[in-house]
């Protein structure tokens, strides 16, 4: 979906700032901790995406292991997002 594919440009993005890895070779399934992601600079990229999005995430109630969790927490925070105007 459209949804999916604008949060994962925003991850990727965000993740540009931390990481040397081509963003193009940031796919879903990658594993945060392959791409020099600890827990340290983990929160501060979320402090980024929270920027970005001009949002308070809640802390997550597990660590993201993986990119795809990173889109599940900045999802429903996005523009035209259903499930934003549910919260």
């Amino acid at each position: 979906s459209n949804e999916s594919a604008t949060a994962l440009a925003l991850v990727r993005d965000a993740l540009g700032k931390y990481t040397d890895i081509p963003l193009e070779q940031i796919r879903l399934d990658t594993k945060l901790a392959d791409i020099q992601i600890d827990s340290l600079t983990l929160a501060e990229l979320l402090f980024e995406l929270e920027d970005r999005l001009a949002v308070r995430m809640p802390e997550p109630a597990a660590m993201p292991q993986v990119v795809a969790d990173l889109i599940a927490m900045v999802s429903p925070y996005l523009p035209g997002s259903s499930l934003k105007n549910a919260a």
